[in-house]
């Protein structure tokens, strides 16, 4: 499963959407004459509002068939229960715009040349109605789209290992020593968070590293709205998580507070969680799991083993009768 976000479609603001329609009409209209030309004028605008809309809504994804894990980072940005209400009102309006149609095309066609002019003025004015009803929704939806189309590729139902620990203890380095150049780097919208993602292939299963500045280091207190969803949504990712430990003291937070945000991914992440106290050159002075120096190469593919263990996948493997 790709990004579900990547090629949303792209989506006219209203003034687009009613310019495209109407000069589509009046380009329809001039290849006839009298009331036809009236009718197919109508006809063009009307279906070019319809179908526009209709495909903005069928192209957005099914909410409730997201994994849980693009599913909270959509709510956390977007809020679901708004997307649902803009894509409603675009439906909506794509219905309406088809019942003004065949509301109008049968009196126009049974009326005089002035009279069908008429008609279809009136017709026009009406479906700019609509479209202008739905003005906030649409701008609702571009704004969004932007914003889930920079959502990080992972993809949750590959085996992931999260990366997590205060700023400075060594967590990028760990993920690009590992993965070496294999990673990308993507911006949660409306924060400053940046997620690295990196891979690394072991026995032919690729594992996805998650690093995630901004988002697992810190106390929850401390998270906005936006952030402690997106933790939420990292539940639903993660195999395994490494915690990574300083007790050198370079990075400048004390090794209690240190803890406290091992015990809060221990209580929050119902996987394994392993705690690695890098630096291990420097400092030891601190329980855990397992005791690196990324700067040194000391125990790097050690750890990183353990993690592949703690994550335990085994791939899918045909059926043999």
């Amino acid at each position: 499963m790709t990004q579900p976000f990547e090629e949303l479609p792209a989506t006219l603001t209203a003034e687009e959407l009613l310019d495209k329609a109407f000069s589509r009409g009046a380009r329809a209209g001039r290849a006839k004459s009298g009331v036809d030309a009236q009718q197919s004028m109508l006809g063009t605008a009307a279906n070019i509002l319809s179908d526009n809309l209709e495909n903005v809504v069928t192209g957005w994804p099914d909410f409730d068939a997201l994994d849980p894990f693009y599913r909270d980072l959509a709510d956390a940005i977007a809020d679901v229960d708004d997307l649902r209400t803009h894509l409603n009102e675009l439906g909506w309006a794509s219905r309406k715009a088809t019942d003004i149609r065949q509301e109008y095309e049968g009196r126009i066609l049974s009326s005089d040349p002035d009279t069908a002019r008429k008609l279809r003025k009136q017709a026009y004015a009406r479906l700019a109605d609509v479209v202008e009803e739905i003005e906030d929704d649409i701008d609702a939806l571009v704004e969004a789209r932007e914003q889930l189309r920079g959502l990080p590729d992972i993809r949750p139902e590959k085996p992931t290992i999260v990366v997590a620990g205060y700023p400075n203890v060594g967590k990028s380095s760990f993920v690009n020593a590992v993965t070496r150049a294999d990673n990308e780097t993507a911006s949660y919208p409306f924060t400053t968070t940046r997620i690295n993602v990196g891979h690394v292939t072991h026995e032919h299963i690729r594992y996805q590293l998650v690093d995630t500045p901004g988002l697992l280091d810190r106390p929850p207190a401390e998270r906005n709205d936006i952030e402690s969803q997106a933790v939420s949504a990292l539940t639903h990712a993660a195999d395994a998580v490494l915690v990574l430990l300083d007790a050198s003291g370079e990075c400048g937070y004390p090794v209690d507070v240190q803890r406290d945000l091992l015990a809060d991914v221990r209580e929050r992440f119902d996987v394994p969680v392993i705690s690695v106290c890098n630096k291990a050159d420097r400092s030891r002075d601190v329980a855990a799991d397992h005791y690196m120096s990324v700067t040194d190469g000391e125990n790097v593919e050690a750890v990183l083993a353990a993690a592949i263990e703690a994550v335990g996948y085994e791939p899918d493997l045909p059926f043999e009768g």
